[in-house]
């Protein structure tokens, strides 16, 4: 019966369309503008009944690319020959758009990733970690698809081994079956939106917008929309505690090790302080090995060590001194006068130098002999530049060294022993991904790789670590392969085909009419974004987040510029739209990857309800960035502006 009502939904859907077509062409004053915006509308009823998107809009805009030359000059043999020019061309162009490279490199790195079967050791460790909070399985479900999203970015692949290790898990613990559906599918869905994304490399090279400022602008926005899910979920379970039961105390712990028994033993609740007397005990230690002792204070001290590390590349980086630059005043900005015109050179031809009978070199003019000159202003001002004095540190850096401080004050202060095992986990799944993670988009925000370079320092990241944990194999490399190749062939084409489908909406004039309509409703900046986002939000009903932005992308962009809106800004808005293309019905693809791996007693109709409010969070978010753009702008105008 829910499949029933999907199909009516789809179908209903395809009768409006239609409906729009036959009352809304004026076919009695039919434009070439007129037939590009009937083939926009054929394009998304024929991708409604199911064909592929790619070859629909390839074959598409092939068709009435024919129509559109023919109508200007009706010679058959002419307009199949600047047909066939306008494929090849846009073929070529696509093909060697090195935006595209990065993402079969991403997409190898999180198949890879995904079979190095970090997912369950990452859900437990962080199941243990956040055991004190209200809803502690579901925040820590959010938590382990965000970051395995980050690694791996294929959204099907988070949600569906999430259904399989947490859905039990939570459904075993009295949570709420629409609670746990909506965890499952807004977390995994994070994949499309955090770096390394791929929607957000094929958005850059629809539009134009640099990818490696799309992957900083992004960082904070799904931070952003991550802490929200969480903090829903948080308020959810202190206010109904029946839809997220506490755990109980028997599940919160976890068992010592044999080395954890023995320094613990000592009286010392305090992991760090026990370490540090049963170091100093000497020989009357005899239960602990030193290696052992040795191994655990490198793993407890390692956070002091980062963050020390942290706090001095931001010491040093905050407390640089500009480089000033000596400039001679005749190359100064501002030092020629171009309204007195170009002077003629001297007539008298060139001159000889001065002859210097004693030969070699003469002092100049003005300098006594033997006596150092004296250095000039400009000199003189760069002086403690060159001396290496810095300039002092602003507020703001002891304000975060302050609150460091205070953060590893906090940790060693609960680091228990118990906790020290559960960090333990958290070093074996947790930090190896991060480490990836961080190398890679460290790497591109810092300006030391391109996006391709660092995607294929990821790849090769996701290989060494399905290698150490023993998964690199022959199967495995090859279905990752596989997988890897069906994927960019898929994106390629789809790309190829938006590309021949916006030169033919261009060449017909659709794109000319639907700016004048636009126009023509003198609306302000933010009455233009609502009426996009809230188109793109529609969208994201019937059809999926690629056939959005390769279709819809290219009509809008061409009138930010109309509206003074910076594009980058424009696709951080997008992005956080699109997260609905996987959550609404009925093409949420989520939902069906998760009904699939669901006990027969979930229904899909309770997934649907579950991620209902979390579309809600969705659109709070989109009015926070653009209520402060700088959560998403801040990152990249520091880095890149």
């Amino acid at each position: 019966m829910k499949i029933h009502k999907a199909l009516w939904f789809g179908l209903s859907c395809i009768g409006l369309v239609i409906l729009m077509i036959v009352f809304l062409t004026p076919w009695d004053n039919l434009t070439t503008g007129h037939i590009g915006l009937l083939m926009l509308a054929l394009i998304v009823v024929a991708i409604m009944l199911g064909f592929p998107t790619a070859f629909t809009l390839m074959g598409m805009g092939v068709l009435f690319t024919f129509l559109a030359y023919y109508m200007q000059n009706p010679d058959p043999a002419r307009s199949i020959g600047q047909t066939l020019d306008l494929m090849v061309q846009r073929t070529y162009a696509t093909m060697t758009n090195d935006s595209l490279i990065c993402i079969p490199l991403f997409v190898f790195m999180g198949y890879l990733v995904e079979r190095a079967n970090l997912i369950e050791k990452l859900f437990r460790s962080m199941h243990l970690a956040l055991a004190r909070l209200p809803g502690a399985l579901a925040v820590a479900t959010l938590a382990t698809c965000a970051i395995f999203a980050t690694a791996t970015g294929i959204v099907g692949a988070v949600v569906t081994l999430m259904g399989l290790l947490a859905m039990p898990a939570m459904l075993k613990a009295g949570y709420s079956v629409r609670l746990t559906a909506g965890a499952i599918t807004a977390g995994g869905c994070l994949g499309i939106l955090l770096p390394p994304s791929v929607m957000l490399i094929v958005y850059g090279a629809t539009t134009g917008v640099s990818v490696v400022q799309l992957y900083a602008g992004a960082l904070f926005p799904g931070i952003m929309l991550a802490g929200l899910y969480m903090l829903y979920v948080i308020i959810l379970a202190k206010l109904r505690p029946d839809l997220a039961p506490p755990l109980p105390m028997a599940e919160r712990g976890v068992p010592l090790s044999p080395e954890s028994k023995a320094l613990a033993s000592g009286g010392h609740v305090r992991a760090l302080s026990g370490m540090v007397a049963a170091l100093f005990k000497g020989r009357r230690n005899r239960d602990v090995p030193l290696s052992a002792l040795l191994r655990y204070m490198a793993m407890a001290l390692a956070p002091l060590a980062v963050t020390v590390l942290l706090v001095a590349v931001v010491y040093q980086a905050t407390t640089r001194p500009e480089v000033v630059y000596d400039v001679p005043a005749e190359l100064q900005l501002g030092s020629v006068d171009f309204d007195s015109g170009l002077s003629e050179p001297p007539s008298g031809g060139l001159a000889e130098p001065p002859s210097n009978d004693a030969g070699g070199l003469s002092e100049p003019p003005g300098a006594p002999s033997g006596a150092p000159a004296a250095p000039s202003a400009a000199a003189a001002a760069d002086a403690p530049a060159e001396a290496g004095e810095g300039i002092a540190a602003p507020t703001g850096f002891w304000i975060f060294a302050a609150i460091c401080a205070a953060a590893m004050l906090a940790f060693y202060g609960l680091l228990t022993w118990a906790r020290l095992e559960i960090f333990k986990m958290l070093m074996s799944s947790f930090f190896p991904l991060a480490v990836m993670i961080a190398a890679v988009l460290g790497s591109i925000g810092f300006g030391l790789a391109t996006p391709s370079e660092a995607a294929a320092m990821g790849a090769l990241g996701g290989a060494l670590l399905a290698l150490a944990y023993r998964r690199l194999n022959m199967p495995v490399l090859r279905e990752s392969v596989f997988l890897t190749a069906k994927t960019s062939a898929m994106v390629c084409w789809l790309f190829v085909g938006s590309s021949i489908f916006s030169a033919a909406f261009a060449l017909l004039g659709g794109q000319r009419i639907i700016e004048e309509w636009v126009l023509s409703l003198g609306l302000s900046q933010l009455q233009f974004l609502l009426l996009a986002q809230v188109i793109i939000f529609l969208l994201g009903w019937p059809l999926e987040w690629t056939e959005i932005i390769v279709i819809f992308m290219p009509i809008f962009v061409p009138l930010l510029n109309t509206f003074g809106i910076d594009p980058l800004f424009f696709g951080l808005l997008v992005a956080l739209n699109l997260q609905t293309a996987f959550l609404s019905p009925p093409v949420a693809m989520s939902a069906f990857y998760l009904k699939g791996v669901s006990p027969p007693h979930v229904t899909l109709n309770q997934i649907f309800m579950g991620m209902m409010p979390f579309m809600g969070i969705q659109v709070i978010a989109i009015f926070l960035l653009y209520v402060f753009p700088e959560i998403g702008l801040w990152l990249p105008t520091v880095l890149y502006r």
